[in-house]
């Protein structure tokens, strides 16, 4: 058998280590075995973050959904409830969008959330 050594295969992959690091400091910027680790590190925070970003914009739209809301004399949990049950399926992008953007068309859903609230609360009472 004749001897493998590697040559364009492994230069191709160092290579391609080496151009993901190449804004590092030092010798992660360098070196193979610190650069290496250094990518591995950082695409494992980008998958992370990834996640998190998803998180914090969900946040970020409870809140602004929540202010409105408290404009509106409404909790966002009274507000979200009386959404579902006047069958509104706005998602809370949508909601955080208009509630920034739109006051007047905040209101009217304020609105019919409040009467949902009221026709259920009615129907339990003759029930």
């Amino acid at each position: 058998m004749p001897r493998v050594k590697r040559s364009t295969k492994r230069n191709d992959r160092r290579k391609k280590i080496l151009k993901r690091a190449s804004g590092y400091f030092l010798t992660k910027s360098k070196l193979y075995q610190a650069a290496q680790e250094a990518v591995e590190r950082g695409l494992k925070f980008a998958y992370i973050g990834r996640k998190q970003k998803k998180r914090q914009f969900r946040s970020l739209w409870i809140v602004r959904i929540n202010a409105a809301c408290r404009i509106n004399n409404m909790s966002y949990s009274t507000f979200i409830n009386g959404l579902k049950k006047a069958g509104n399926g706005l998602d809370r992008k949508i909601l955080a969008d208009i509630a920034a953007n739109d006051a007047a068309g905040f209101a009217a859903l304020a609105a019919q959330a409040k009467a949902a609230l009221a026709a259920d609360k009615k129907a339990r009472a003759t029930a």
